[in-house]
């Protein structure tokens, strides 16, 4: 049977339209940066599901994280340092954007992200003309790499998997999109992306 068309194109964004949001080098730096003991690390393990499904605002996140006592710097200073966080990749972001001209694609993203940061990405990288859904954890309430997640992602869209493409950097989230029979990409760089597009003739 000949492959179908693809019809829908999904991308993570941290990792791949830019640098992570919160992940564990941010929080390092962080720490670093505003001179916090362990227990800051130990506390965002403790609600970081919380955070990214939506259950949990960014205010009472840094409740429960950093502002649990007195601190030097104010809850504005750290969030602006968490914003500050996100720079975007210009390359793999021209490359969604030459997706997003095809009339025959929808492009549509799949990530994980509290809803604080998610917007502030989605607005600073620029994406809102790119991409026609943002299907993230805040939002769907699961994260990858749960199949629940990508089973979700798939209803609200009513994508046939094998019309669809996945790409992300991070293998244990392709995993259970391949289960479900959509194609995926392993991203490394923008070069490499360009070049596993053309092999599928989507540049």
């Amino acid at each position: 049977m000949p492959t179908p068309a693809l019809s829908h194109v999904f991308f993570d964004i941290g990792g791949v339209l830019g640098t992570n949001g919160w992940d564990r080098e941010q929080r390092a730096l962080a720490r670093e940066q505003f001179s916090l003991e362990d227990e800051v690390e130990q506390r965002h393990q403790e609600v970081s599901s919380e955070f990214e499904v939506g259950y949990l605002n960014l205010e009472g996140y840094l409740e429960c994280t950093v502002f649990f006592r007195p601190r030097p710097f104010t809850r504005d200073d750290f969030a602006d340092f968490m914003r500050a966080q996100s720079i975007p990749d210009r390359d793999a972001i021209a490359l969604a954007r030459q997706l997003a001209a095809r009339t025959d694609l929808a492009l549509m993203t799949l990530n994980n992200e509290s809803e604080a940061l998610n917007l502030h990405r989605i607005e600073a990288f620029g994406l809102r003309d790119i991409f026609t859904a943002f299907l993230s954890s805040c939002w769907l309430g699961e994260r990858k790499p749960t199949l629940r997640y990508f089973q979700r992602a798939l209803a609200l869209t009513q994508v046939v998997p094998a019309r669809s493409l996945f790409i992300d950097d991070r293998e244990q989230n392709l995993e259970p999109a391949r289960r479900l029979g959509m194609d995926t990409i392993l991203f490394h760089d923008a070069a490499q992306l360009k070049q596993e597009l053309g092999q599928r003739s989507l540049l």
